[in-house]
């Protein structure tokens, strides 16, 4: 059998390589997704570019195509990560463009340049001519030429961005500039952590109930059992001393958010991770990665932030099942299980991955090799569990603790598309979905 891994409710490239989504933006009546695009690789490799899906409720998507290349002295070596700001009838789009110069160099304190470049757009996919607005000696003395990721949101009359930034001392930070008129940018401080890596990626504010949050992508940060696990992390300070994981799974990375019309605060990641010990048989097959489902994130009572996915994609769902204690059910991807327990509990999906909550410990388990495709075990700790959703696309999971309270993600690679399904100790339903619809434009 043919293995089947398209996915019906990620999006994902046709064909090349996708990592982080850029440029987040409600414009115009179009949710408006960018992703950091190797169109002719799905090992990333070729011309760095941003590739660009616009919908009007999240559930029927169009490719326009790729949208930014790498054309001009400032960015010939990548369109690196970047947002989307909303002023009137444009939309202005920030991202760092890529220069590696020839030569004997480490590419860290030399040999690179790192530029905040803008263009703007009037209907999401034509583009402005570009301009150059920050270069490395725009930058702090004491940054390395790792600075990157613009985001730029606006604060009362004030523009505000954030860079993420590699000192020379091997230590990551945060720069600010402020702009009265948004191409005009003024250095106006750095943050950082004491012992908290080397390399703060894709910075993002988020504004909730009246408090900002600062999200990151740190590189270089400790593992242990329950946290930071992954080569790379993401996540959020939730006060000057602690830090938040957005997603405790083995596929997340460099997540965006921006606000929708009505409101609410709604994040992207990528699901995947540079650097990874384990694969992505797709690979093979022409096209790698894809970005998260959209959730919308609220403040919980204790601060933490919550994550859902949100909720125009109960609209997806079909045929239910409702089951109780010790159910066994075949079901068919992609579904979606919402559930309630008393305590401890346990989900086998045949003989390939085992979901289980014991001992105040949540875990994700791959049984199979091939399924896991070198995934292998992922745990978080929860003092209690009594809430989960699972999304079960065909090749991706997504896995919501206590309302939001934790989310693991993670690809999987099963062998068919019907799923046998063993739960213990659950009582909830099941849901099968019918996909996003997406429409090649490009």
């Amino acid at each position: 059998m043919k293995n089947d891994w398209r996915q019906k409710l990620h999006l994902e490239p046709g064909s090349g390589w996708l990592n982080d989504p850029n440029g987040l933006s409600y414009f115009k009546g179009y949710y408006h997704v960018y992703f950091q695009y190797s169109p002719e690789s799905a090992l990333g490799k070729g011309p760095k570019c941003w590739g660009h899906w616009q919908s009007k409720d999240m559930l029927s998507w169009e490719f326009t195509g790729t949208v930014l290349y790498p054309d001009i002295p400032e960015d010939r070596n990548g369109v690196y990560s970047g947002c989307g700001l909303v002023e009137g009838d444009t939309l202005y789009l920030y991202y760092t463009g890529n220069v590696k110069e020839k030569g004997d160099y480490d590419y860290i304190t030399a040999g690179r340049g790192a530029n905040v470049i803008l263009v703007t757009t009037k209907d999401g996919h034509h583009m402005s001519p570009k301009q150059v607005l920050l270069r490395n000696s725009d930058y702090p003395a004491d940054c390395s030429c790792h600075v990157r990721d613009p985001k730029v949101w606006k604060e009362g009359s004030v523009y505000k961005m954030a860079l993420g930034a590699r000192k020379l001392d091997d230590t990551g930070c945060v720069l600010f500039y402020t702009s009265e008129n948004l191409t005009s940018w003024r250095f106006e401080q750095e943050v950082s952590v004491p012992d908290f890596g080397y390399m703060w990626e894709c910075p993002d504010v988020l504004w909730l109930n009246g408090k900002h949050y600062l999200s990151i992508s740190p590189q270089g940060v400790k593992h242990t059992e329950y946290t930071h696990q992954n080569v790379y992390s993401s996540g959020y300070f939730v006060n000057d001393k602690e830090f938040e994981e957005w997603d405790h799974g083995f596929d997340f990375y460099a997540p965006q958010s921006f606000e929708a019309p009505d409101g609410r605060r709604l994040l992207i990641g990528w699901m995947g991770i540079g650097d990874i010990p384990y694969t992505n048989p797709t690979a093979q097959m022409g096209w790698q990665h894809c970005l998260t489902l959209p959730r919308e994130i609220t403040v919980g009572k204790d601060g933490r932030l919550l994550q859902k996915p949100i909720r125009e994609f109960q609209a997806l769902r079909e045929k239910k099942k409702e089951f109780s204690q010790g159910a066994m059910m075949q079901t068919q991807l992609p579904f979606e299980l919402i559930a309630t327990t008393p305590g401890r509990f346990t989900i086998l999906f045949g003989e390939m991955l085992k979901l289980q909550y014991t001992d105040d410990v949540f875990s994700m388990i791959f049984l199979d090799e091939k399924t896991g495709s070198g995934r292998d075990r992922r745990n978080v700790k929860l003092t209690r569990c009594d809430e989960l959703c699972v999304i079960a696309d065909t090749s991706s999971l997504e896995i919501y603790l206590n309302g939001g309270e934790k989310v693991m993600s993670s690809r999987f690679y099963p062998a068919v598309r019907e799923v046998s399904l063993f739960t213990e100790n659950l009582r909830g339903v099941l849901y099968e979905l019918k996909g996003l619809e997406v429409r090649n434009l490009g």
